[in-house]
């Protein structure tokens, strides 16, 4: 076996120090300086092998893709921060009032227009949670339906381009971003009709847990109204088609794209006379947290995979992936279990950097689709991370969520909606031409 117990005892030592709740970033890094020290002393790691790190980390920072993460998260930052996704939801609350299930219903609504402009999981959760929770439980919603919905829908910003699991996904698994949004449109649009639909029929079904607003609520004239939709809807809709279309319909690369969708977000909070020093510089610093976090984690998963490869880890793990009886069925139902378990107790990125190295390389022995892998990965991810008992989405509503709301609530309101998840995860995996359908046009 030569050395590659050394790389075994590795990885184990890795997730040993991150379970203590060490930084992601810097176990990467304590891990490989202690294992590259004793592979150097040992003979089982070659000193020229570290000497690729510095171009490693040069090809990261001219990497053009990369470049679109601040872009997204500022686009996200001046949407959320100026007050226009309160507008929008609000508005759209008061248009499907009348609705049973109205105020969910635009929840479900508000959630995927706020993921294809904000690519922010937190941010979309917790606002929606303060705005939308204590209007549907004064009206008498079930608190399951009302908590589950906003934690579900709050998550699609994790699939729904331009989401930042799919820019750096691209960047792993070595397909073009451009490919990844179109490919994940059409699987983030079933998982949001999937939740319309499933809270149309709970509403039908079950009148009382999603009743209509009451009339004083949406007692505004036409005319205001028309007003307030032509002010807080059209111009995020305008925005995101310019975003999206410019990168679906390649007038644009989705760097180049979010460029323009940072810019358009400012003009849409001068417009609004929102636009200020403090909200430039409390996005500014949101989108440089996001941005040094996902850097440092790629330059310290950088040195972690050179060391892990040195010491023979990768080919290891991949003879294991492809020697297992049953071949791609097999490999599917272990890499998406692996996401899976990695999801409930890990973000997206750093759950990119560990396990996406270690399976690419048997996805493209098997001639595996790429971009569909992603996606189906990204899926996957979307719904570890609203699983109970410690999704990620469930906590951040929990942070804001009335008292009177039992945190056991919370996590029991997420398992239709994980039900949901994995109904539209093997529709993907059974019908990749929800994948391809789009990229092969777009060819």
């Amino acid at each position: 076996m030569g050395y590659e117990w050394l790389a075994l005892a590795m990885f184990l030592g890795f997730f040993i120090i991150l379970m203590t709740g060490y930084p992601v970033a810097f176990s990467f890094a304590g891990t490989a300086l202690i294992f590259g020290g004793i592979g150097l002393a040992t003979g089982a790691l070659e000193w020229s092998r570290l000497l690729l790190l510095p171009n490693v980390w040069f090809g990261t920072m001219s990497n053009f893709t990369l470049l679109a993460i601040p872009f997204f998260v500022f686009l996200g930052a001046v949407f959320e921060k100026s007050g226009l996704a309160e507008e929008l939801l609000e508005t759209i609350g008061i248009v499907l009032g009348p609705l049973r299930g109205g105020v969910a219903l635009a929840v479900v609504i508000v959630g995927t227009l706020l993921a294809a402009t904000t690519g922010v999981v937190a941010a979309t959760v917790i606002m929606m949670g303060m705005l939308s929770l204590p209007v549907m439980l004064r009206y008498g919603y079930d608190k399951q339906l009302a908590t589950g919905v906003i934690v579900a829908a709050g998550t699609l910003a994790q699939l729904i381009p331009p989401s930042l699991v799919l820019v750096v996904l691209s960047d792993q698994i070595g397909v073009s971003v451009g490919d990844l949004f179109l490919g994940a449109l059409i699987p983030g649009l079933m998982l949001a009709g999937s939740y319309a639909l499933y809270v149309l029929a709970l509403a039908f079904l079950r009148p009382e847990t999603a009743p209509a607003l009451p009339i004083e609520m949406r007692s505004i004239d036409r005319k205001t109204l028309i007003r307030r939709v032509i002010k807080a809807v059209i111009p995020p809709l305008v925005l995101i088609f310019a975003v999206l279309g410019s990168i679906f319909f390649g007038i644009a690369t989705p760097t180049e794209a979010g460029a323009v969708g940072a810019v358009g977000a400012c003009l849409l909070a001068a417009l609004n006379r929102r636009l200020n020093w403090n909200l430039i510089r409390d996005s500014a610093h949101a989108t440089a947290t996001v941005t040094a976090l996902v850097i440092m984690i790629l330059f310290c998963s950088s040195f972690f995979s050179i060391v892990f490869d040195g010491l023979g880890g990768k080919n290891l793990i991949t003879e294991w992936l492809l020697s297992l009886p049953g071949g791609y069925v097999s490999f599917m139902i272990v890499s998406n279990i692996v996401i899976f378990l990695l999801g409930v107790f890990l973000e997206f990125v750093e759950i990119c950097f560990i396990a996406m190295p270690l399976l690419v390389p048997a996805a493209q022995h098997l001639g595996i689709d790429m971009v569909w892998f992603g996606v189906v990965m990204a899926i996957n991810l979307q719904t570890a991370f609203i699983s109970p008992p410690v999704g990620f989405s469930l906590f951040y509503l929990q942070s804001v969520a009335p008292k009177d709301v039992k945190t056991i609530e919370i996590h029991k309101s997420a398992i239709p909606f994980m039900v949901l998840q994995i109904v539209v995860l093997l529709l993907v995996i059974i019908f990749p031409q929800t994948v391809r359908w789009l990229v092969d046009r777009a060819a």
